[in-house]
């Protein structure tokens, strides 16, 4: 038996529970990752996170979700990695580096009062080609792609931020669309990978409403890298400019497509409470 201490924390409802590994990882992390998550029976979260050295940056993050699995990378949980290293006084930088399964991306930090109250994260560039996302298709940059459901034809836009999405433009943002269409399509043989699922409507140039089901989690409050992939795919679809807020049922982010190719999504960071498990 060992006692391991937790932080809980979210960014705009993407909650997660994440653990220092300075002085290294707990063991059996898929499982740990399912029995913490659980809402019922465990802490309850969307997954666990690693804050963990790095010899390739200024620290080091792993992603397991509420099932098992390990992601690549999590927009929501990097900026809550940011606000946790520096309130803590793991670095005094207020621009940091952090290693994902995705590459490494920076996070510009901005403090009022000692703590960090929102954070900018380059996400890198977005990748559109079809074998890079991964997803099955013959259609140039993915864009559109015609998938039949149990619900009728639907168009999806595939775009990967270090983990692949299928953003869909539609006006209907129900819970029969949403809960049927959400886990049907994240295992559809298109992903080899699976694949998380935005849905999202766009009322404005500059505003979108989204609704995500995560990859491994399900419905999730909000979704850092669905929001800069739905950003990406709107743009390319000629529905939106490239400052977007995109709308979620935990907050806004506000996305950003730099000149670089680049995308830069900012958001809040919120820490909830602290305590330690036995495990």
């Amino acid at each position: 038996m060992k006692d391991i201490h937790f932080t809980k924390m979210h960014g705009i409802g993407n909650d997660y529970i994440y653990i220092d590994c300075s002085d290294g990882e707990p063991e059996e992390l898929p499982e740990l990752a399912v029995r913490l998550s659980d809402r019922h029976k465990g802490i309850g979260g969307d997954g666990i996170i690693l804050i963990c050295p790095s010899d390739r940056a200024d620290f080091k993050m792993r992603i397991f979700n509420a099932d098992g699995s390990e992601a690549k990378m999590c927009g929501n949980g990097s900026r809550c990695v940011g606000k946790y290293v520096y309130d803590k006084g793991l670095t005094d930088k207020k621009t940091v580096t952090l290693e994902t399964l995705a590459g490494i991306k920076t996070l510009d930090m901005k403090t009022s009062d000692g703590k960090v109250e929102s954070v900018t994260v380059d996400m890198g560039k977005p990748v559109l080609t079809p074998a890079e996302i991964p997803v099955v298709t013959d259609i140039p940059l993915s864009v559109d792609i015609p998938v039949q459901t149990s619900l009728g034809k639907v168009r999806v836009t595939a775009v990967s931020m270090g983990n692949p999405h299928g953003v869909i433009f539609t006006e209907d943002l129900s819970d029969e669309f949403v809960l049927t269409l959400g886990p049907e399509l994240e295992k559809h043989p298109m992903w080899p990978d699976r694949a998380n699922i935005e849905f999202a409507r766009v009322d404005s140039r500059h505003h979108i409403t989204m609704r995500v089901w995560e990859r491994g989690s399900g419905e999730t409050m909000a979704c850092g890298t669905g929001a800069c992939a739905t950003a990406v795919a709107a743009q390319l679809t000629g529905r939106a400019d490239s400052d977007v807020t995109i709308a979620l049922a935990g907050g806004d982010l506000s996305i950003s497509l730099g000149g670089d190719g680049h995308v830069y999504m900012t958001g809040g960071a919120t820490t909830v409470f602290e305590g330690t498990v036995t495990i």
